[in-house]
């Protein structure tokens, strides 16, 4: 499955657009992110451990839109983008969405 953020895929001609495909998922954090989080807040410096929660659940977004895409038909995803909300406290939605196409060689 190609998946790109511009409209379209060089070599590639859309033959035909299917619409709207999506992923999402919602992550919390547990208790002892929280504590490592906010002792980090103290010294500064990345958050590992949120970066390394928010990666994976970007990539979950993305299978998942995938997943959506292939079933709409589409064989590839353009104009793909990421959105992210605070659903509660400590619980975040991350959004994968982008136009579901089929394409061919040019």
């Amino acid at each position: 499955m190609i998946i790109t953020t511009s409209e379209n895929i060089v070599g590639k001609k859309i033959v035909r657009t299917i619409g709207l495909a999506k992923g999402n998922t919602i992550r919390t954090r547990h208790l002892g992110q929280g504590l490592v989080a906010f002792v980090r807040s103290l010294v500064g410096g990345e958050v590992t451990n949120y970066t390394k929660l928010l990666a994976e659940a970007r990539e979950q977004a993305i299978d998942r839109m995938v997943e959506d895409a292939r079933a709409l038909g589409g064989n590839a995803v353009v104009m793909c983008r990421f959105s992210t909300a605070e659903i509660m406290q400590g619980a975040a939605e991350i959004i994968a969405f982008g136009t579901a196409v089929v394409v061919e060689e040019e």
